[in-house]
């Protein structure tokens, strides 16, 4: 019998063992219909990937069950249903199997899905999930199956409730994202997702209201775009005869020349960027599409903002402090050294190569922006965003951009950035004789 959450941990089987596949963390109790801890829920790291399993409180246990924690809860509900509730089958043994293997997934298996979702949209979903599960349990709903009255109760809940951080109810986009993660949940658990209909016409009401009442919130947020201008403000107050002044140089001039989201510039190895005779050629993975461009990085006209001085300059200093192969942008301590493998309760976290993560990339440039004095909404999106709206102000069509920074064809978000540029450039009153 497991009573505790520690027995659950120790039942996963993975915690400790030299080699194992994975690491069991973070349980969570799962209650039975009368109310008692019947089993708990776990989480295991795999290459990155975040998925959960289950224990039960009579020692039954999965693999890894998908890549949610309300999926994997999902599962062990059925497992704990009694025989008589499942459908008939042959043999005892038979029902056991319906109720657990057949809706399992190994850890291989979750491994792969949980693959194919961004991390970014993972932690995002999960803690939208986290939110819904609280408030069902809050009101006195189930979470997992939700009923479309159940979500268009919560989708008013948010339209209507201050949050406690910025004391203003949520965003039309992020209610979006929780939609979004609810019917995610659904589909992990097999589950028909609820229909949104009347959720999605409060959502637009909501809209209604936010722009007649010219609320801010109402306006989707956007990155201030990087510029070349934005970007020789970035640079100037680097000393680029440090490694992390290299580095910082080199992250957000070949982020922009690229176009890379700021995932894809933390992918990069000193591998996939190569120099040619017109300057570099840089390999990226658009995640966006499933492909690899090949990105033509050519030198500029001005030396504190050519890309390929840049990343030539940075790389010269890597391969002095020892480092020629694996990621191309790395941690680097205070002390100006490249940082050492990170360790958490002995255990390494993060990559043992010292690459940065996406989330510190998009820090970089925030802080470069804060620290030259410029206005806006900085983040790592903002060289994306800056290369699309420069290369059209440079007369630049459609096309060649999208290719270039990997959008997908008909990308709305392509299209927004030119509109910026367009409505002025492109504008019916010009040449009308005003």
């Amino acid at each position: 019998m497991i009573r505790t959450a520690a027995d659950a941990l120790l039942a996963a089987g993975r915690t400790g063992e030299p080699g194992a596949p994975y690491a069991a963390s973070d349980p969570e109790p799962i209650h039975g219909d009368d109310g008692a801890v019947a089993g708990w829920t776990f989480a295991a790291d795999l290459d990155g990937h975040t998925a959960y399993g289950w224990v039960l409180a009579d020692g039954r246990l999965s693999p890894l069950a998908g890549p949610t924690r309300e999926g994997a809860a999902e599962f062990a509900r059925r497992a704990l249903q009694p025989a008589a509730a499942l459908p008939a089958l042959r043999t005892p043994a038979a029902v056991e199997q319906a109720a657990t293997v057949d809706r399992m997934l190994s850890a291989a298996a979750a491994a792969a899905v949980a693959a194919g979702i961004p991390a970014s949209t993972r932690r995002a979903y999960d803690t939208d999930m986290r939110a819904f599960t609280s408030w069902c349990t809050a009101v006195g709903r189930t979470a997992l199956p939700a009923t479309p009255q159940t979500v268009t109760e919560y989708v008013t809940h948010l339209t209507t409730t201050p949050r406690p951080r910025t004391g203003r109810p949520l965003a039309p986009g992020s209610i979006e994202r929780a939609l979004a993660a609810i019917r995610t949940a659904h589909k992990a658990a097999d589950l028909l997702a609820p229909e949104t209909k009347g959720a999605r016409k409060v959502l637009s009401g909501y809209r209604a209201h936010l722009a007649e009442t010219k609320d801010p919130a109402a306006v989707q947020r956007q990155a201030s775009p990087a510029v070349p201008s934005a970007l020789r403000a970035m640079v100037a107050g680097l000393d680029r005869t440090t490694l992390q002044g290299a580095r910082d140089a080199a992250l957000v001039l070949l982020g922009f020349a690229t176009a890379a989201r700021v995932s894809e510039l933390a992918a990069l190895d000193l591998a996939d960027v190569v120099t040619v005779d017109h300057g570099l050629d840089a390999t990226v993975y658009r995640r966006k599409i499933k492909a690899f461009t090949e990105s033509a990085v050519l030198h500029g006209s001005d030396p504190a903002t050519c890309p390929v001085r840049a990343v030539l300059a940075y790389r010269e200093q890597l391969h002095a402090a020892g480092r020629t192969d694996g990621p191309l942008f790395v941690r680097i301590n205070r002390h100006g050294r490249i940082a050492a493998p990170m360790l958490r309760r002995g255990r390494p976290v993060g990559d043992p190569a010292g690459r940065l993560t996406s989330e510190a990339v998009g820090d970089v440039v925030a802080k470069l922006a804060d620290a030259a004095g410029l206005e806006g909404q900085w983040s790592g999106h903002s060289l994306r965003r800056g290369f699309a709206t420069a290369a059209r102000q440079a007369g630049h069509d459609l096309v060649s951009i999208g290719r270039a920074g990997g959008w997908a064809d008909g990308s709305r978000s392509l299209l927004r950035y030119l509109d910026q540029v367009d409505r002025v450039t492109g504008s019916p009153l010009i040449g009308i004789g005003l």
